[in-house]
């Protein structure tokens, strides 16, 4: 049984579970699933003086839920991976370890916290809640979402492993 759970699980056993958490999100709690959001939240508390309306009009408080979601997550990856897995994962691949690899890190946190903030939303946002919900912004953001991890992969990628 321990080597079943301690393996990768297949596709099609982690999909369908990720899939139904949606409904029972929404049956459950009424809450949707999202993680971006949280940021913002975690920026309000850091920051409750912030001369950004947009900070100091959260009201944090309503979404404490989400950042107890975060943080189950974050301890999920971590019993996942160092308990639970016979091969532990590395946090990060030798070569970021380096001047190279911190710019690209910096440069990819940015990107990407410029892209959420951009497309209203992150991946599990719009691509596990708002597909799950027939939002027509959800397909486009899911499908732009696609097509910036390709260009990336093998455009941008090649051209940063040169530093």
């Amino acid at each position: 049984m321990w080597e079943k759970i301690l393996e990768p699980w297949p596709w099609y056993v982690t999909g369908p579970l990720i899939g139904l958490m949606v409904p029972a999100l929404l049956l459950l709690t009424g809450k949707t699933f999202g993680i971006s959001g949280s940021f913002r939240h975690i920026d309000a508390i850091c920051m409750p003086k912030s001369k950004l309306t947009y900070l100091r009009s959260d009201n944090w408080r309503e979404y404490i839920w989400q950042l107890f979601m975060v943080a189950g997550l974050v301890i999920g990856g971590f019993v996942g991976n160092y308990l639970l897995s016979v091969h532990p994962v590395a946090f990060l691949p030798d070569d970021y370890y380096s001047l190279g690899g911190v710019i690209k890190l910096i440069i990819g946190g940015v990107l990407v916290g410029f892209g959420t903030r951009y497309a209203n939303g992150c991946t599990s946002g719009h691509t596990i809640m708002g597909l799950s919900n027939l939002r027509w912004p959800s397909l486009v953001a899911t499908i732009s979402f696609f097509i910036g991890g390709l260009f990336t992969t093998f455009v941008l990628w090649p051209l940063l492993s040169l530093f």
